[in-house]
């Protein structure tokens, strides 16, 4: 059943004029909420003035810089990276430059996502790494034709000129012209294709610490997140879902809710049923009243223990193989010392604080998106399928993200949007409770891993063979990316397959399991559970050998490449954990690294046990070599809020699973880490002149659970298998 609601009157030259308080306002235009500049929307009297040089950068006659961003800021500091390296690299001040959401063209494509199903996102660490090189071309460009038309109004070589600080300067005798000046001169020169970049020994602004972009329009409240939007005439939707996964909509009551002051219309929807009404509120008690009987039953067989135990029997079965060298079974077969063990990971929730939501408004001829999305691409591909209209008649538009950590490289809350606000005729809010966010999320996998190694009578790692059991993560998000010949999904290899130490008989191999529950992207990905197991075997190891667990790791780091800058982050985290030397009683240390997302990190964990088993994390040495950085503080705050990331779910946080159904439903029940429970963290960035890394992913997520770990071990001699820590019985030693 469904109630058609009657559209409010609202003339085109009204519409064209309203605008949202500033407390969350948007600047409308004919088809909705303009794209935010710098972060901001609003009137801006600058917004697309300006001379264009490239896809990327335009400048205008009062010198201001505009480049397109292309990237979704979610905390992360994007906004603020790359307005570093374009005036870095076009030699402009910082408060020169501004920037623009980008239109989902192939012109902003993300270079790491180019390819099958790809296209413009946020993800993966690759904001920076990706795409550096493409602003800074784009910019070297800028300042070669800028320089060379400086030279000519200066009637000058421009050998005899430099840039600087927005300027064109002859440098022996000091006369200068702005870039404002030279805007339209520049722009008649052609662009060179192979310009000059800057060496890293030449930067001025990037590596310094600079005022974020984000934070002033956080602070007074200007800053758009996806909740704030606000469309003339816009509804709200709350859409019930089957609570089993794969369920489907049998029966539908919709009386009741209908009869619920506010509620407009009840819509049956690919996942479930939309309330839509004129607040939150009313379309939240219509959804309470609606009469549901699902085509699901609950089966026990998604039980969290049952899953475990049929993940244990997948185990014994071959692999695919992602790793395989010498021969493993003979080594471990003839080796004099071999250690055998089981280590599982559970299913967490990304939780992001801001919960998925999206407003769509499609008419006939047009749809436009206002979103909290990562992946701009995938909604703009959602909102063709629905729609049947073409891309160019469908604007995305990215507000602030309250969090992502790969939720929102999906698009369920898109076309939900879509969907709703093409049956009603009306821009449509499709908002979800924390309840909703939780029981219906893209989970990190849960993984089930058999490890057996063996020492030589050296007491070094002659092989190795790591059998891990997980449900793949790219089958349902980009199955292109699947090896067509193994069915190989690389994300399951994170960090497993491969190790950097030297071993000289060695096999990963992975075995995909079926079950219902939605699995996905969570912060470092398969890094996230392998480097836990990796990283706690290697430790057994060391105390199998007898050796330091330092001593040992970096003894097995040879000369693979990226070996010695592993060894090198390693050894400056233990140089300024005090690694050795002795602590208070009660306290111990343990030690964790990786490579991840090309980046190199380690971490020293200091922790104690309470007489009443409860772990207690003193503090935390992380270090990381990631080649330059745009700032050092942009840097430095990822690692400290990949830490707590990582460390809320060693220690407590946990999906389970009953009948198929997710038995969490909010924080009462998805204990995270409180803030009396953070460690001191101390972090050190290696120097370097090398291209810019991942961080996002590295910095802080990977290591920790490891080094925790293997600071209890050394606490209380009880190596914990398992997360979450909280499943532990521990005491003192």
């Amino acid at each position: 059943m469904m109630m058609m609601p009657t559209a409010p009157s609202v003339s085109r030259r009204v519409f064209l004029k309203l605008t949202v308080a500033a407390g969350g306002g948007m600047l409308l235009s004919a088809t909705g909420v303009t794209a935010p500049r710098n972060g901001v929307p609003g009137a801006d009297p600058h917004r697309e003035a300006g001379t264009p040089f490239t896809a990327w950068l335009r400048l205008d006659n009062e010198g201001r810089v505009t480049f397109m961003m292309s990237q979704s800021e979610m905390g992360q500091g994007v906004h603020t990276g790359l307005s570093m390296i374009v005036a870095e690299e076009l030699d402009a001040r910082y408060d020169q430059v501004h920037f623009e959401q980008a239109p989902v063209t192939d012109a902003f494509f993300n270079p790491r996502y180019i390819g099958a199903n790809g296209g413009q996102g946020t993800g993966g660490s690759s904001s920076i790494s990706q795409l550096a090189p493409v602003l800074r071309h784009a910019c070297a460009s800028v300042r070669d034709v800028l320089l060379r038309a400086g030279a000519q109004q200066l009637q000058v070589r421009a050998a005899e000129c430099q840039t600087d600080a927005g300027f064109v300067i002859h440098t022996p005798s000091g006369r200068r012209v702005g870039y404002g000046a030279l805007a339209q001169a520049a722009s008649r020169l052609p662009l060179p294709d192979q310009p000059r970049l800057k060496e890293p020994k030449e930067f001025k602004l990037l590596g310094t610490v600079v005022p974020r972009r984000d934070i002033p329009a956080k602070i007074n409240g200007q800053a758009v997140f996806g909740l704030d939007v606000k469309v003339p005439g816009a509804l709200v939707a709350l859409v019930a879902r089957c609570p089993v996964f794969g369920g489907t909509l049998g029966q539908l009551d919709s009386d009741a809710a209908s009869k619920v002051p506010g509620v407009l219309a009840v819509v049956p929807i690919t996942s479930g049923v939309a309330v839509v009404a004129d607040s939150f509120w009313h379309a939240k008690k219509g959804r309470d009243a609606l009469q549901i009987s699902w085509n699901a039953t609950p089966d026990p067989r998604w039980d969290s223990d049952e899953l475990s135990r049929t993940f244990e029997q997948l185990a014994t079965m071959p692999g695919i193989s992602a790793r395989d060298e010498g021969d493993v079974e003979r080594a471990l077969a003839e080796l004099p010392t071999r250690l055998d063990a089981v280590y599982e990971s559970q299913y967490l929730d990304p939780a992001p604080m801001e919960p998925m939501n999206c407003t769509a408004w499609v008419q006939d001829d047009r749809c436009e998106i206002w979103a909290p999305t990562q992946f701009q691409s995938r909604a703009l591909s959602a909102a063709q399928r629905i729609t049947g209209l073409p891309a160019d008649r469908i604007t995305i538009n990215t507000t602030y993200l309250g969090g992502g950590f790969g939720r929102r490289f999906y698009h369920d809350y898109v076309d939900e949007a879509v969907e709703v606000s093409k049956a009603v005729g009306r821009p449509v809010k499709v908002m979800r409770t924390r309840e909703d966010d939780m029981t219906h999320s893209f989970y990190r996998p849960a993984s089930y891993n058999r490890i057996s190694a063996a020492l030589d009578a050296d007491g070094r790692i002659a092989a190795w063979h790591h059998r891990a059991v997980s449900s793949s993560i790219l089958k349902r998000l980009w199955p292109e990316r699947i090896n067509p010949k193994t069915g190989l999904d690389a994300t399951a290899g994170h960090e497993a397959a491969n190790l950097l130490y030297d071993i000289p008989n060695y096999r990963f191999d992975w075995v995909p399991t079926e079950s219902p529950v939605p699995v996905g992207i969570w912060r470092s990905v398969g890094d996230s559970q392998n480097t836990f197991v990796t990283q706690s075997f290697i430790d057994e190891l060391a105390h199998a050998a007898g050796r330091d667990p330092l001593e040992f790791r970096r003894s097995h780091l040879g000369d693979k490449p990226g070996a010695a800058r592993l060894r090198a982050v390693l050894d400056m985290v233990a140089e300024k954990a005090g690694w050795g030397t002795p602590l208070p009683p009660g306290r111990h240390r343990g030690i964790a690294a990786v490579q991840c997302y090309g980046a190199y990190a380690a971490q020293v964990a200091e922790v104690s046990v309470s007489g009443d088993g409860q772990i207690v994390v003193h503090r935390i040495v992380a270090g990381l070599d990631c080649g330059w950085v745009t700032s050092p503080d942009l840097v430095r705050q990822q690692a400290e809020g990949g830490i707590m990331f990582g460390l809320s779910a060693a220690l407590s946080e946990a999906i389970t699973i009953k009948g198929g159904a997710v038995e969490q439903s909010n924080f009462h029940q998805y204990s995270t880490l409180r803030m009396s429970q953070m460690p001191v963290v101390e972090f050190h960035l290696m120097p370097s002149e090398m291209p810019p890394l991942s961080v996002g992913e590295p910095a802080g997520v990977p290591c920790v659970a490891p080094a925790v770990a293997n600071a209890v071990f050394a606490a209380t001699g009880v190596r914990m298998r398992s997360m979450p820590f909280s499943r532990h019985t521990l005491k003192p030693a």
